[in-house]
């Protein structure tokens, strides 16, 4: 089985792409363009830079209960799929493309970035909910947490994505007698 694996690496990042796509389009497109209508608020999973205590609780205020529900049982349950599916997306991709280079380091770097934006990310939802169901007694420290989680899955999944950009254009420099796909 492991000598197949890296055969099938290319269709398995190709695999959790078009879903991990799938699942962004909805949450862009669906989710949390309806949070952000009914709020009239900016999402807190597209705030890359974080939040405060004023900015949940104007967000919140405005969703009402039926929206804050809405947030709770249609944006987190999708936005639990995603994180996986773009580190298994990162993961395979640089994986695959590092399989003719020189050095493993840097593939080993990039993946465990992408799965620190994921693990980041994950806390981040369940600081969102935490706060969704502990409403409207919002914890100062559990906003900070949240906040801090946000940022910090957003500056992972830049470096991830630029690592693999390095990945990728390393590949493409390698001749191509050396590459082994």
């Amino acid at each position: 089985m492991i000598k197949l694996w890296p055969k099938h690496l290319g269709l398995a990042a190709i695999g959790f792409g078009l879903a991990g796509a799938t699942v962004y389009m909805l949450m862009i497109g669906v989710t949390l363009a309806h949070i952000e209508a009914v709020s009239g608020q900016v999402p807190l999973d597209l705030r890359p830079l974080g939040y405060n205590s004023e900015e949940v609780a104007d967000l919140f205020s405005g969703l009402g209960e039926d929206g804050r529900h809405y947030y709770l049982s249609r944006q987190l349950p999708l936005d639990t799929l995603y994180p996986a599916l773009l580190a298994l997306t990162l993961a395979c991709t640089m994986r695959w493309l590092g399989l003719s280079l020189p050095s493993s380091k840097i593939i080993r770097i990039g993946i465990a970035t992408s799965v620190g934006a994921a693990l980041f990310d994950y806390c981040e939802n369940l600081g969102i909910m935490a706060m969704i169901l502990s409403w409207p007694n919002l914890s100062e420290f559990l906003v900070h947490l949240t906040s801090a989680a946000s940022v910090a899955k957003s500056v992972l999944t830049i470096l991830a994505l630029l690592l693999l950009v390095l990945i990728g254009a390393t590949w493409a420099l390698q001749p191509k007698s050396s590459r082994r796909h």
